[in-house]
Order: structure tokens, then C-alpha cells, then sequence
């Protein structure tokens, strides 16, 4: 593996490298749910990344506790990150998975900075912090207890059933700021979440997440994501999933149309060529302008999702005031609020 665009090959990083290099141990385990999977732990340097300029994302800073995800979505768009270490974008992004073992101490000392204002962090938007790892690692209770400490308004996203281990630090937090849950849904076809998520949760066991977190007053909504074209958007699999949302309790749906990144499309592409091989030069048309569907496909697929929310008596969003714990005799900074378009992704 080439750790050279992240660590320093001296035991005292360079001021560019994420963590020393001697800093690394990788292990495996024989156990079921990890045989086939290595992981890389690493102590980080940093914790808090901030979002490119030119992301269409509707937040400015991100957590990322791990790398790679044992979820294996053949969709997944950060199977390009991989590359940065020479990983293989494919089989490796599944299986390597680096672990930030000291991301909770890390962001509690960051968020005591007082050069830190309390933006929102989101989290859960590259790879997702609930995967099976963190059964093991137990990263998140560090993270959440930091924020909560600090009043610090996030969100996080994910296909894991494994928050609701984390229920009451997300009901503590939500008592001082604002916390956004949304869970991945895409479709609720049995067939198709068993090819292309197969290290995933049932789209049912995600939907009791949901319920479950409604049930103890935290609000949850759903990132209707990806819709697959051609093979998840059919008017009766859009209806089945979205009244499968609103019965679950979910405050809103946002669709999200697949999106093919390079790295993600290479995978996807050859997926779809062993799978669905009759689909493979519609995807070429569909995506030749590159990883986005026509907008006129988004807009269609949104027009309808959004019809069948308000049949089904889904309401909007509800963004609640983020309470933060400013410095002692300092005013508190008015949180600044994201307004995301039909088709962008939102976390709250």
C-alpha cells in the first residue's frame, strides 16, 4: 500500500501528512462478519475536513472516521478515495478499511478551539460511520459525546442500524443542538438491495431505524438514494418505497437520482455488464455528458417522488434553532442555514 500522499515516512509528520507513517497497524480478524477484511489504524492528525467549493453538497465541514466501507454499494461514489492510497477502487474499497482510532479525542480537542465557531459537521457522506467496523471500533460514541459536549449543531447519514446503539447520546445531544438523522432508502426491491448493497442492512431493518428514532422524539428522514435508473425507478417501485417511508414515520423523502463518479462508474459499469448487460448502452447514453442523469431525468424522477410524498402525508424538513455553548461573555453566533434544491441532498 502507498501511504505517500498521507503520512510522513519520519516517526514526526510533516506539517501536509494526516498521520506519521510508523503510525499504522493493520489488522485482520476471524471472526464471520470481518473474515476477507483488513483494517488500517491509524492515528489522524485531523479530523475535520473541510468540503471542496465546488462540492453540490449542502454543508461546508465533514467527520470521516473511516475509509473504505464493508457496505460494498456498487454505486458508491468515494470508491475513488481509495485511489489516493493505491487501493483498488473495487474489491478493495470493501475490504481495506482504514479506522481513525483516535477521531473522538481529536475532534473534542478541535472543537474546544477557540478559532472553532460551531458550524454544523455532517457526517456519514463519504463512507458511512455506521458500517460493521464501528461495531468493533466504537468510534461514535467519542465523536457524539464531543459535539453534544459542545453544543455543536450535525447531521449524519446513514444505511447502519447500528446508530441505535447510540439513541441515548443522539437524545442528549438533541437537547442542546440541533441533529439532523437521515437514512439511505433508495428502493425497497428485495432483489436488487441483495446485488447492489450487499453488505447492507434490508431496506427494511433501515426503515425501523427510522421508526424507532421517531418513536423517541428524534426526527429522521430519508435520502431516497440512489434511485437506479432503469432498474429502481419504475412508477410501482417509486410508490412501494415512498409509502413504505411514510409508514415508517419519516418527517420528509429526498430523492437523489445515481450519480457515476469516476471510480464508482468503472465498478458500477462492469457490475451492470455481468448483471443487467442489456442495460449497458442505455447507461452510456444516459450518462455520456458524465456522472449526472440529464437534468430533465432528475427533475422527472423528483416531480414524482415529491407527488407521492404529499399523497402519502410526508411534510417537509423541519430545521429546528441550533443551540451552541459560546465562550463565557461572547454573543452567540447566529447558525448559518443550508437551503438545498429538490434535488441536492439534505441531511436535516
Amino acid at each position: 500500500m502507498r501511504w505517500d500522499n498521507l503520512a510522513d515516512n519520519t516517526t514526526q509528520a510533516g506539517p501536509g501528512a494526516l498521520f506519521a507513517a510508523d503510525a499504522v497497524t493493520t489488522r485482520t480478524f476471524d471472526t464471520p462478519e470481518f473474515r476477507g477484511i483488513t483494517f488500517h489504524e491509524i492515528r489522524a492528525r485531523s479530523i475535520v475536513n473541510r468540503v471542496p467549493g465546488a462540492s453540490r453538497m449542502p454543508f461546508e465541514w465533514t467527520v470521516n472516521p473511516y475509509r473504505g466501507c464493508t457496505h460494498a454499494c456498487v454505486y458508491c461514489f468515494a470508491r475513488k478515495t481509495h485511489s489516493y492510497l493505491d487501493l483498488d477502487t473495487g474489491l478493495g474499497f470493501d475490504s481495506q478499511i482504514v479506522v481513525k482510532t483516535n477521531a473522538g479525542e481529536l475532534l473534542a480537542r478541535h472543537l474546544a478551539s477557540p478559532r472553532w465557531h460551531g458550524a454544523h459537521i455532517a457526517m456519514g457522506t463519504n463512507v458511512d460511520c455506521y458500517q460493521r467496523a464501528e461495531g468493533r471500533y466504537r468510534l461514535m460514541p467519542g465523536i457524539i459525546s464531543a459535539l453534544r459536549d459542545h453544543a455543536n449543531p450535525f447531521s449524519v447519514l446513514t444505511k447502519g442500524t447500528l446508530i441505535l446503539r447510540d439513541l441515548e447520546l443522539l437524545k442528549q445531544a438533541a437537547e442542546v443542538t440541533e441533529v439532523g438523522i437521515s437514512v439511505s432508502v433508495g428502493f425497497t426491491d428485495r432483489e436488487l438491495w441483495r446485488t447492489v448493497e450487499p453488505g447492507t442492512p434490508s431496506p427494511e431493518r433501515r426503515l425501523d431505524v427510522v421508526r424507532t428514532l421517531a418513536d423517541h422524539g428524534i426526527g429522521c428522514g430519508v435520502l431516497m438514494a440512489p434511485v437506479i435508473p432503469f432498474l429502481g425507478d419504475r412508477p410501482d417501485q417509486l410508490r412501494d418505497t415512498v409509502r413504505a417511508v411514510a409508514e415508517a414515520g419519516a418527517q420528509s423523502v429526498t430523492p437523489l437520482v445515481l450519480h457515476l463518479r469516476p471510480g464508482a462508474r468503472e465498478w458500477f459499469m462492469a457490475w451492470l455488464a455481468e448483471h443487467h448487460p442489456d442495460l449497458v448502452r442505455r447507461y452510456e447514453r444516459l450518462y455520456a455528458d458524465g456522472a449526472y442523469a440529464p437534468t430533465w431525468y432528475q427533475r422527472r424522477v423528483t416531480r414524482r417522488v415529491h407527488e407521492l410524498a404529499a399523497e402519502y402525508g410526508i411534510g417537509p424538513a423541519r430545521r429546528g434553532e441550533a443551540r451552541r455553548l459560546p465562550p463565557p461573555g461572547t454573543p452567540t453566533p447566529v447558525p448559518v442555514r443550508d437551503d438545498p434544491g429538490p434535488t441536492q441532498l439534505t441531511l436535516l
